[in-house]
């Protein structure tokens, strides 16, 4: 506790890295109050009352929970960042099949300039579209009793709004820009994490409540918060965990220098594909529900919405089988042991005992394919954990959340890839780190938030 205290105060001793934290912060608290300023023409009244009564476990309640609730509030920031992770995932899916795309890929610093530009083209327009669909969608919305949440929504409700949106977008790319470049960690990831991390607050209030109220006994509630410790260190302890595959790299001399006769590691993460496989199995379990909102009263699809419900064990299983599929489909796509291997070769390493080429290739492909089958389990548990957890000790869904899926896994991934930026700095300027032995490591990007 003493180290720890010690290493917050030396962050705050170097200056360059007190302003980092301090930029990081401000725009953060600017993202938050975004997501609080409601779209003009909305009746905020008749929209509170209209979102109690839908169903969280939609497409639209997962959108809601990245974007930190602006959506179900309706606010200038609805769209979040999700534009531009939507685009970000597109054209690494289509780097797989479009060769303009993969060559630009290749082509070092010149080819990312070209696919961040491409990214942010791609954000306005899907910002663009997004903000057309919600807009309709809030036109649409009325409360249980018939009043509409828009009382007036002509041409100019319709304009203004998507105007508004797609500009909120905008802002909040280019802030998350900001925060890579200027300030600490991970800007998109970040402004994920911080909105995931607001709905924390009300939730824990919800707990207390319920205990100091008497629904809840004391020692339940404790019992879960030291659950909720260790599956945090369970996911840290999955999310650090790598198999590192020697590599040794034969000497060879350049006039008066010798290079080469090191053996270095490439290291083979448990779970290489992050958070992805949880997103795409939620996105595509979630449309039966997303589709049956629009159809309440449907007598006919009562069953379907019984078997797609969060407290039957089919939505478990496929939802289970579904994460396991796309942890092995996106690992695929982020890590391609081919090229690895013929990296290998052109620099002269090779993996001890193996031949260089397409059997090193084969063995990388052996050895990640036996650590992603933990990796892809571990995940499906993770994110079916809170609708138990929910079930079992009666904890509220928001707080739930908590617990696993999504939400737990991007919080840790993003704090340790924060964490490791902090103690790079420190290292930087001789003082201690966050931990004396070892290293933390993060996972910066994208693909894994």
């Amino acid at each position: 506790m003493a180290n720890f205290t010690q290493t917050f105060q030396n962050i705050f001793k170097i200056e360059d890295l007190r302003y980092k934290i301090l930029y990081t912060l401000g725009i953060l608290v600017i993202i938050r109050l975004g997501a609080h300023i409601t779209l003009p023409g909305v009746d905020v009244v008749a929209l509170e009352l209209s979102t109690k009564s839908q169903d969280s476990n939609t497409l639209f309640g997962l959108f809601d929970m990245f974007v930190g609730g602006a959506f179900s509030k309706a606010a200038i920031f609805a769209l979040g960042i999700m534009p531009y992770i939507t685009t970000s995932i597109i054209l690494q899916l289509a780097g797989m099949v479009i060769p303009e795309i993969q060559k630009m890929q290749k082509e070092g610093e010149e080819g990312r300039r070209k696919i961040t530009q491409w990214t942010r083209v791609g954000t306005v327009l899907v910002g663009g579209l997004n903000a057309w669909g919600f807009t309709i969608k809030l036109a649409s919305q009325q409360t249980p009793g018939g009043m509409p949440v828009v009382p007036n929504s002509g041409f100019l409700f319709f304009l203004s709004t998507i105007v508004l949106l797609t500009a909120g977008v905008i802002f909040m790319m280019w802030l998350g820009e900001q925060i890579t470049e200027r300030g600490i960690g991970n800007g998109i990831s970040l402004i994920i994490m911080i909105g995931i991390i607001a709905r924390l607050p009300a939730s824990l209030w919800q707990e207390w409540t319920l205990v100091s109220s008497g629904s809840r006994n004391w020692i339940i509630e404790i019992i879960v918060l030291v659950f909720l410790v260790a599956i945090i260190a369970s996911v840290i302890m999955i999310t650090q965990g790598a198999r590192r595959i020697p590599v040794q790299y034969a000497r060879r001399q350049v006039g008066n220098k010798v290079y080469g006769g090191q053996t270095q590691y490439i290291p083979l993460r448990v779970n290489t594909a992050g958070v992805m496989p949880i997103i795409f199995a939620q996105a595509l379990i979630f449309i039966p529900n997303t589709i049956l909102s629009f159809f309440p009263d449907s007598p006919s699809l009562i069953y379907i919405a019984k078997l797609f419900s969060d407290r039957s064990f089919f939505y478990a299983t496929i939802y289970g089988l579904m994460i396991i599929f796309f942890t092995y489909f996106y690992t695929a796509i982020v890590f391609n042991p081919q090229d690895i291997a013929d990296n290998m070769k052109k620099q002269g390493g090779f993996v001890p005992g193996i031949r260089p080429g397409r059997p090193t290739s084969e063995y990388i492909e052996r050895i990640l394919t036996l650590i992603t089958l933990p990796g892809s389990i571990f995940l499906a548990i993770i994110a079916i954990l809170p609708t138990f957890i929910m079930h079992i000790f009666s904890v509220t869904s928001s707080f739930a959340q908590f617990f696993g899926g999504t939400s737990l896994l991007i919080i840790v991934g993003v704090a340790l890839d924060t964490l490791q930026q902090i103690e790079s700095h420190l290292k930087m300027r001789h003082y201690d780190g966050f931990m004396k032995s070892g290293k933390i490591k993060g996972r910066s990007g994208i693909g894994g938030f």
